[in-house]
């Protein structure tokens, strides 16, 4: 049971390290990034498979704005406040 809720400790700090990789890449994007370097590149291989899935079920450009990363930062804040904890709260409740 230790294991378990260990396990969900460690992917809610994973899910929260990628928000901020998202909010990095959002926040890169307001500024023209040059393409080729090293950081953009990396955000951009980083956010570009979760944006792209998001896109294919829901459309997400608004008069030029892009809600993807905004749509994929409400699922991480779901799955860690809703999914995660409530599987935490039912492992301490048993």
């Amino acid at each position: 049971m230790a294991l378990f809720y260990n396990l969900l400790s460690f992917v809610s700090m994973i899910l929260s390290l990628y928000m901020w990789i998202v909010i990095a890449s959002a926040v890169i994007t307001w500024v023209n990034p040059d393409p080729s370097n090293p950081i953009v590149r990396a955000l951009r291989g980083l956010t570009e498979p979760a944006y792209r899935y998001i896109r294919r079920w829901i459309p997400t450009n608004f008069g030029g704005l892009d809600i993807a990363p905004m749509l994929l930062i409400l699922a991480i804040l779901f799955l860690q406040e809703v999914i995660i904890r409530s599987l935490k709260g039912w492992m301490v409740a048993s």
